[in-house]
């Protein structure tokens, strides 16, 4: 078995997918749009700011190592020979190509209509009314191939600017679409409250609207912020905000109350505890976690008795 010395290795990891392709295989590459390239084998495979997304595998990586490997199906030593072999060791890392290309986030494709996503969430409990005013708004959609639902963050603009995607079956697919920005995660936005409802999930989010709703409430009062997940910090680890709800704060700076409803788990809970730790002198914190189950969407569905629901 060769042996390769680390630091190569790290270097062979420094390797963008565009480049690999424009330096070896030019053929392959075709425009997208602007700095956004697809490949012929792959049409599906979309490649910009130094990272690649093959949609219809639901897969994706940073770099020209994740694509031989993952879509060209070398292993891990064949992947790094063919690139150190190649003797392009020397093009310049993927932080340094995003810092000179304006990052653009990939979206997956349109399907023509939203029924199956808009069934997908009718029958985890979501109140009608809810998910059309989201595809109004542009916030979200089904996709193609799979028919996957996309929950959308949108800037100050309108413009998209974050994705999360999620199959409606039972292969658990979910993750972020290339391009992401994480300071524009999925919400509802009101200038009607100080207050601020902070979730986990964009499904928990639209789960606890439904509740509102079925309070008798008005949900459209609501701010509603997910935050693309959370982490649990470890003990001697510097706490820090989450960039969604940072850079949420920034932008609305009447914020004055802040509602954690996260996860009934030890990630939930652990990260609840440091968000109270940082936000504490600043605002009024309560800490409300879904009265049952893991979270809001099982809270909603008990509530809900959902089996007489279902359709």
């Amino acid at each position: 078995m060769p042996y390769i010395p680390p630091e190569l290795i790290i270097k062979a990891k420094e390797l963008d997918l565009l480049s690999f392709l424009q330096a070896h295989d030019p053929g392959e590459l075709v425009r997208f749009s602007g700095n956004t390239y697809t490949t012929k084998t792959h049409d599906s495979l979309k490649i910009s700011n130094g990272k690649w997304m093959w949609w219809s595998k639901g897969i994706g990586g940073k770099s020209a190592l994740d694509y031989l490997i993952k879509v060209k199906g070398l292993s891990f030593l064949d992947a790094v020979e063919t690139i150190l072999g190649n003797n392009i060791t020397t093009v310049p890392p993927i932080a340094n190509i995003q810092e000179t290309e304006p990052k653009k986030l990939l979206l997956p494709q349109r399907a023509d209509n939203n029924k199956r996503v808009v069934d997908y969430l009718y029958n985890r409990g979501i109140d009608l009314e809810i998910i059309c005013h989201c595809i109004d708004k542009g916030l979200l959609y089904e996709s193609l191939p799979y028919h996957n639902l996309v929950l959308l963050g949108l800037d100050e603009q309108k413009i998209p600017r974050y994705a999360f995607y999620r199959s409606i079956n039972k292969n658990r697919l979910l993750g972020e679409a290339t391009g992401s920005n994480k300071q524009y995660s999925f919400r509802l936005v009101t200038d009607s409250s100080a207050d601020l409802h902070v979730f986990e999930s964009g499904i928990d989010l639209l789960s606890f609207a439904t509740l509102v709703k079925r309070s008798g409430r008005d949900w459209h009062c609501l701010n509603l912020l997910s935050l693309a997940g959370v982490y649990s910090p470890k003990n001697d680890e510097k706490l820090r905000l989450p960039v969604a709800l940072s850079h949420f704060l920034k932008q609305k700076r009447d914020i004055k109350e802040i509602h954690l409803h996260l996860d009934n788990d030890n990630t939930g809970r652990s990260a609840t505890l440091a968000l109270i730790k940082l936000l504490e002198t600043d605002f009024t914190i309560i800490n409300s976690p879904a009265p049952y189950g893991k979270d809001f969407n099982d809270y909603l569905r008990s509530e809900m008795k959902l089996s007489h629901y279902e359709r």
